[in-house]
Order: structure tokens, then C-alpha cells, then sequence
């Protein structure tokens, strides 16, 4: 699919506000493409095994935001820089979408990001222990989604999830990667999820 066309899905997208005084945090949601302006692959990463939070589980770059960042869109791209060595200005932020909230009670906000497909990356060793690329190919055909059962407060939801290779995308990425989906490629991935409600923000979350 063409980045034009994703940027153009993007800009005509409200992104929804949630009302709440939480810690905010943000994220980069990294595209790779070709010369030819297609976009090829999604960018994630794997938190290494002893880190005290989401040890072992696959995550966009990011973080909380710190005091003295200006904006939520400067915290995805420092933290990205800190995380996976990608410069600032190798990066085309075409568009963000609206928050979610984790299981710890933090607004997060996913930003879009479109780098060359050939840029170098490393992985911070005291943070990550990958980095890896899914083609969005894959992540666009239905069948490569499966649908985990999960229960909150008499409450049943089915959440998406994708295995790929030894890698399970699933929780507070898989809900940002679905709705970037459905609202950019045309796919229409059922996203039943709490993270959505406002009332969520004082229970727990499946991520």
C-alpha cells in the first residue's frame, strides 16, 4: 500500500479524546518503505527479559513522557532514538491516533511514523532484546488474526492477537495495530476491546 494513501486515511481521521488528568506516554508506530513510497513492513520490538514491565513482550518504541518534553509526538521520537537508534530526522510523522489506556493506569498515544526501509537499527540492550519487522501484507490478511477470550467485570471480550513466527503481537499493540488498520488499509478487524470505554481507566486492562 502507498504511504500517500495512508496519510491521506490519517488526515481524515478524528482521533478520539480521552478526558482524563493520567501519566501520559506515547509511541511510534514505524513504517518501513521502499523508494517507491510503498510501505512494506511494521517495526516492533521485543522487551528484553529482565526488565521489571512488560519483560519478554512485543511493543512499538516509546515511553513515558518526561517533564520536559514539549509535546507527546517529541516523547514517541526521543524514546524511539533511546530504544532502537532512529534518529529524529529519519522519521515522516504523517498522523497519530487516540489514546488508550494501559493496565497501569497511563494515557498512551500512538504516532505514525514512515522511515526509509533500509535504515539501521539497534536495539538498546538495557531495554529490548529484538527488533523485528512484520510485512503489512500479513498483518492486513484476516486469517493471520486470532481472537483471545478475555473476561473484566462480568464482561466478555474477544481480543486480537497475531502469532508471528516466535513473536506474539497481542495486548495494547495489537489494540493500536488494529485500529491503524482498520482506519488506514481498509481492513475491518473486529476490535472489541475495553480500552475504548471511559470507565476503563480505573479497572485493569488485558495488555
Amino acid at each position: 500500500m502507498q504511504l500517500t494513501d495512508i496519510e491521506n486515511k490519517l488526515q481524515q481521521h478524528t482521533p478520539r479524546v480521552i478526558d482524563l488528568s493520567l501519566p501520559e506516554a506515547a509511541v511510534l508506530l514505524p513504517l518501513a518503505t521502499n523508494p517507491q513510497g510503498k510501505v512494506t513492513d511494521v517495526i516492533f520490538t521485543r522487551r528484553a527479559s529482565h526488565m521489571n514491565k512488560h519483560s519478554g513482550e512485543v511493543a512499538f518504541p516509546g515511553g513515558k513522557r518526561d517533564d520536559t518534553d514539549p509535546d507527546l509526538m517529541y516523547t514517541a521520537l526521543r524514546e524511539s532514538k533511546e530504544e532502537i537508534s532512529l534518529a529524529p530526522s529519519s522519521v515522516n510523522v504523517i498522523g497519530e491516533l487516540g489514546p488508550v489506556v494501559s493496565r497501569f493506569g497511563i494515557k498512551v498515544t500512538p504516532f505514525i511514523g514512515a522511515v526509509p526501509g533500509n535504515v539501521e537499527l539497534q536495539g538498546n540492550p538495557d531495554e529490548l532484546d529484538r527488533i523485528f519487522s512484520v510485512p503489512l501484507d500479513y498483518l492486513t490478511d484476516i486469517d493471520n488474526v486470532r481472537f483471545d477470550q478475555w473476561s473484566m467485570t462480568s464482561q466478555n471480550y474477544a481480543m486480537p492477537s497475531y502469532q508471528f513466527g516466535e513473536y506474539l503481537i497481542w495486548g495494547l499493540t495489537a489494540i493500536m495495530l488494529v485500529e491503524f488498520l482498520n482506519i488506514t488499509t481498509g481492513t475491518d478487524i473486529p476490535l472489541d476491546a475495553p480500552h475504548f470505554r471511559p470507565s476503563h481507566s480505573i479497572l485493569p486492562d488485558a495488555s
